[in-house]
């Protein structure tokens, strides 16, 4: 029966998309450039599962771009065209009439048609072992943590696209690495798997299962089964030394949502027609969700351009069926603090910034409300005359930014550290251990452009919630500089610690404090520890930390 709600313009939407990656980005584009309003809804990071690829060199037109990158010009194309966004996670949903609800996590949303976008999650295997040790021995991004394994055995479980090109990859960091793959070979292209084959550090076991993984401090013992000879091997690693397991296994759909509303396959795949309509009228599937023989950005693309000219007809013609008209979306202007991924200098012994990363700083700091002091705590290592040169370059950019060392030699204060203030001397919780270079450079100026004010935009639930937080909360975020996923969790940390005086949000480079990675036990990032006693890994959004906190 059709709800008696007196449904208005302003809370009515025309499409409510469901996840916010290539797929959800592309739909979003579409739909706000025709003039339909709709809101993208992300559980975790907009971008989706992309953004930890540092390269994507097969997306047409484009060259050599992170998969970051790409998604965020994704993300502010659709939202110059008036594209609303929203990190929540969606919990269900009633399909039920012409007008449909999306319940959320932060409250309920309606509208005429769904897209659900939520793309697929890296795919456990199951062994003994394999939940307990995530973070600390059992890995699944190469990029990030890869480095974590330097000089030790790695192995490497799956045997599809990933396995084979990752593996390659960490032999840059590894002694050795060994390929566990259950069938009798590679399942991807055999160009894919030919680097791996020839490669001399990586050794390929077919027929191959892994049954247990274990070890107090990291991982020191893995048993794995030849599933046709019934041969089982143990390996141990050496009295006090460590190794790693990457698994590579594909993805799972993640359509849990949907289930028992839209069809699914065996494998939990949406099943749809060639418009990406599924069996429910108003409801589309788009992207890694749907049943596809290529999983990719631009096939992703494809599906949610495609879905979204479908939407608009479907909902123009509930619109004339119901009389009914959502408010139409408004164009915005480009937030000029986005600073873009490719700025992220790591070398700052010659010209740190050039003419093109200068004109994208002067739009962060042109927008900046109060001037903040750079305060340098040193150490007589090599990495604090760095950051001194670092900070001293960047404060000499904008009369917003002084740079002030006060100490020198002295390691009590996590050396070497910059700490962001304003500029009555205030502590504004913001700070940065090691020097913000590669992929924290963007974190570190989006901190000070949070720090200083106006602030990336929160909306007033969240603003609420964060002000609500009455402990003290310190946080350190464990990062590497190579790591896709560290920068939005550092800046999730520090947006919320710029909103409370009684929260400090500090990252640290493992690379150069060493005694926190043995203290946690961190062999992943990013990895968040609460209060010196909490600890989590992987990325989170900032309502994902509210919680966090609020279950300490």
């Amino acid at each position: 029966m059709e709800s008696t709600k007196n449904y208005t313009p302003d809370n009515l939407y025309d499409v409510v998309v469901v996840g916010g990656g290539p797929a959800g980005l592309t739909a979003a584009l579409y739909l706000a450039r025709a003039k339909y309003r709709v809101l993208v809804l992300e559980k975790e990071q907009f971008g989706g599962q992309i953004t930890i690829t540092n390269e994507v060199v097969n997306y047409p037109g484009l060259g050599k771009v992170s998969g970051k990158a790409l998604t965020e010009t994704m993300r502010r194309q659709a939202e110059a065209f008036g594209a609303e966004f929203l990190l929540a996670e969606a919990t269900d949903l009633d399909i039920d009439g012409d007008v449909k609800t999306v319940h959320t996590n932060r409250g309920d949303y309606d509208c005429f048609g769904i897209l659900i976008a939520t793309g697929a999650h890296p795919r456990t295997i199951g062994f003994k072992g394999e939940e307990e040790r995530k973070g600390r021995g059992v890995a699944y991004c190469a990029t990030c943590d890869g480095e974590f394994f330097t000089g030790k055995e790695i192995f490497v479980v799956g045997g599809g696209y990933a396995a084979a090109e990752e593996s390659v990859f960490l032999t840059k960091f590894s002694r050795h690495v060994t390929i566990l793959i259950r069938g009798d070979d590679f399942t991807c292209a055999a160009a894919v798997a030919e680097p791996a084959k020839k490669h001399d550090k990586i050794t390929i076991l077919t027929n191959t299962v892994v049954e247990e993984v274990s070890g107090e401090n990291g991982l020191d013992y893995i048993r794995y089964k030849n599933t046709k000879t019934g041969e089982v091997t143990e390996y141990c690693a050496d009295t006090g030394d460590t190794f790693g397991v990457f698994v590579f296994a594909g993805y799972s759909p993640d359509t849990a949502l949907i289930k028992g509303i839209a069809e699914l396959n065996e494998q939990g795949y949406v099943i749809t027609d060639t418009a990406r309509k599924t069996n429910i009228d108003g409801l589309y599937a788009a992207g890694d969700v749907c049943i596809k023989p290529l999983r990719q950005v631009v096939t992703a693309t494809g599906d949610g351009a495609l879905a979204a000219t479908e939407l608009e007809k479907y909902v123009t013609a509930i619109q004339r069926k119901t009389g009914l008209r959502p408010k139409p979306p408004v164009a915005k202007e480009q937030d000029n603090a986005a600073v873009t991924e490719s700025v992220h200098p790591t070398d700052f012994s010659g010209e740190t910034f050039t003419a093109e990363m200068k004109e994208q700083l002067e739009g962060v700091f042109s927008k900046m409300e109060r001037n903040l002091i750079l305060k340098l705590f040193l150490d007589n290592r090599p990495i604090s005359a760095e950051l001194e040169s670092f900070t001293t370059k960047l404060a000499s950019l904008s009369d917003k930014l002084t740079m002030t060392v006060v100490k020198r030699n002295d390691s009590s204060n996590g050396a070497p550290c910059v700490r962001v203030c304003l500029e009555n001397d205030e502590d504004t919780g913001v700070a940065f251990h090691g020097v913000p270079g590669g992929h924290e450079f963007t974190s570190f100026i989006l901190g000070l452009y949070n720090a200083s004010g106006p602030g990336q935009k929160i909306d007033d639930q969240t603003y609420r919630e964060i002000k609500d937080i009455k402990n003290s909360v310190d946080m350190k975020v464990l990062v590497s500089l190579s790591c896709t996923m560290c920068p939005d969790l550092v800046v999730a940390c520090q947006r919320i610690a710029t909103e409370n005086p009684n929260i400090r949000a500090e990252a640290y480079d493992l690379q150069h404090f060493e005694e926190l990675k043995n203290k946690y036990n961190v062999m992943s990032v990013p990895c968040l520890v609460i209060n010196d006693d909490k600890v989590s890994f992987g990325k989170k959004n900032i309502n994902q930390i509210i919680e966090l906190i609020g279950n300490i």
